[in-house]
């Protein structure tokens, strides 16, 4: 760390009773039913996308819209790890969002700054910028109440992300506010493994086959697996890989590459390839640009990538070769702030999700056919696209 002592880490357990919402007591047996009550909504397999202003909630065949939900601010979207609920990142927190019941409830993970959300062997991790907290649970839990959760506390905030692995172990970034130099592994009981500060600018997480956790710097990027962490470097001083997509189908990492330190705005048109079986690394140029938002994995582990060409390229990560692309789009250019809305992929199964920002279209692509089946207009630009997983 930057003063040269490392912190201890604070491990703090807390569980949060769950209570009924519904009434303390059954109505009268033969009490009438309410009239002016609304019929329950059960969204099939839900799209949400957002826009400034809100939520619209879709279903997942028609991508109709079963129900808007007003929301001020920037907002975020991410898969909270069952078949019922996503994650919505506010100003204040990790608000639950019921996507099968249209609800935006009332239970939140409070945090300052709320950054990246991972799932992965059937645990959830926040990560608060703000703190440098980690908040763990089980997704299945959630429900009427907030579920129990464990939390860690970093040495430093930082812009940092973590992931617990099915024995426990947590891996998280290494960082303060100034900077962000690696990874450190942990035991369940949050003692050290491993660490490894030769990671300038760490940022971004994938986990593939096997439970190898790769994170991205601007040098290459680390992977972990088996108690011990691997630097991948990339063949230039300066090489950016800041977003990955990961498949436990696949012992390979899909992600991106940028090359130019001083640009104000990079666009990219190579991915990076990063095996964990022999911590290697591979470039594949695609001959169009994409951006953060653009990077998928399919049900094979099939590699995706969204281009500003308006293409969805299907890529076999063994080969780097791209074996498909599935026009769904115009052209459309990447804007100078990341917040700002541009086309997006989300990934389900055998389905892919793609949004398009300059006609106010959302699709749905079969990636066996390569044919869409569904579009849907939309009344404002959509921003981000995800859904229930699983």
């Amino acid at each position: 760390m930057a003063n040269g002592r490392r912190a201890t880490p604070v491990i703090a357990l807390s569980t949060v009773a769950a209570f009924a919402l519904g009434a303390c007591a059954a109505e009268p047996s033969g009490a009438p039913a309410d009239p002016a009550a609304p019929p329950p909504v059960s969204v099939a397999d839900p799209i949400v996308t957002s826009y400034d202003g809100g939520l619209s909630i879709r279903d997942g065949k028609t991508l109709r819209v079963v129900k808007d939900i007003p929301l001020p601010g920037f907002l975020r979207l991410n898969p909270a790890g069952d078949d019922r609920h996503l994650l919505v990142s506010t100003a204040t927190g990790f608000r639950v969002l019921d996507a099968v019941g249209a609800t935006l409830t009332d239970v939140e993970f409070t945090g300052v700054k709320p950054g990246h959300v991972v799932r992965h062997a059937g645990r959830t991790v926040l990560f608060a910028d703000g703190t440098g907290e980690v908040t763990t649970f089980d997704p299945k839990a959630l429900g009427g109440a907030k579920p129990p959760t464990r939390t860690h506390r970093t040495p430093q905030p930082h812009h940092g992300v973590a992931i617990e692995l099915a024995n426990g172990e947590l891996v998280t970034t290494v960082g303060n506010e100034e900077a962000r130099s690696g990874i450190v592994a942990l035991t369940a009981e949050r003692k050290e493994i491993a660490r490894d500060e030769t990671c300038p600018g760490v940022h971004g997480e994938a986990t593939a086959q096997g439970e190898a956790v790769v994170v991205g710097c601007e040098s290459g990027a680390l992977v972990y697996q088996h108690g011990k962490i691997t630097k991948v470097p990339s063949p230039a001083a300066y090489g950016r890989i800041g977003n990955q997509a990961g498949s436990d189908r696949s012992p390979i990492t899909l992600g991106d590459y940028k090359q130019d330190k001083d640009a104000e705005l990079e666009r990219p048109t190579r991915v990076s390839l990063i095996d964990t079986r022999t911590h290697t690394l591979k470039l594949v140029e695609l001959g169009t640009s994409y951006t953060f938002r653009s990077l998928g994995r399919g049900p094979g582990g099939e590699g995706l990538v969204l281009g500003t060409d308006g293409g969805l390229r299907v890529l076999d990560p063994e080969t780097g070769v791209v074996t498909k692309t599935v026009p769904v789009t115009g052209p459309w250019q990447e804007p100078l702030e990341w917040q700002q809305p541009r086309p997006a992929l989300f990934v389900r199964g055998g389905t892919a999700y793609v949004t398009d920002t300059n006609r106010k279209e959302i699709h749905a692509v079969d990636l066996a056919s390569g044919k869409k089946t569904a579009t849907e207009k939309l009344p404002s630009v959509p921003n981000e696209v995800s859904g229930t997983v699983s």
